[in-house]
């Protein structure tokens, strides 16, 4: 039991050193980092306007539209490292489908792309 759990040594020593060093940047940027708030700075400022006066204050549709397009896109795209990985590692019979797969995946990713251009959602007037 000791010789497997000194296999996970390493870890323990690396998250340690990790946690350690995590927080001496904390304490010593508390320490360390100049403090002269001004109201600019502390004044809250947030998807490109001023704050409201209501929390519950309708705003332009157009914010959440770019936030869930490149969401969309953005994980679409992560899709392409693991795969660009597992494409090399795999048998030629399975690769060919795995390609095709991607393209197909591909090929309705640039439709969507195209579809949301057409429609203007992408522009910011």
């Amino acid at each position: 039991m000791t010789a497997f759990l000194l296999q996970y040594l390493p870890i323990v020593i690396f998250l340690g050193i990790a946690a350690a060093l995590g927080l001496v940047f904390i304490i010593g940027a508390a320490v360390l980092a100049p403090n002269a708030p001004d109201p600019e700075k502390l004044s809250s400022y947030e998807c490109g306007f001023n704050a409201f006066d209501d929390a519950r204050m309708k705003f332009d549709v157009r914010f959440y539209l770019v936030s869930i397009l490149f969401i969309i896109f953005d994980l679409e795209v992560a899709f392409l490292f693991p795969w660009a990985v597992a494409l090399m590692k795999l048998p030629p019979e399975v690769s060919h489908f795995a390609f095709w797969s991607m393209m197909a995946f591909l090929g309705v990713l640039t439709v969507g792309f195209i579809y949301e251009w057409k429609k203007g959602a992408l522009e910011w007037e």
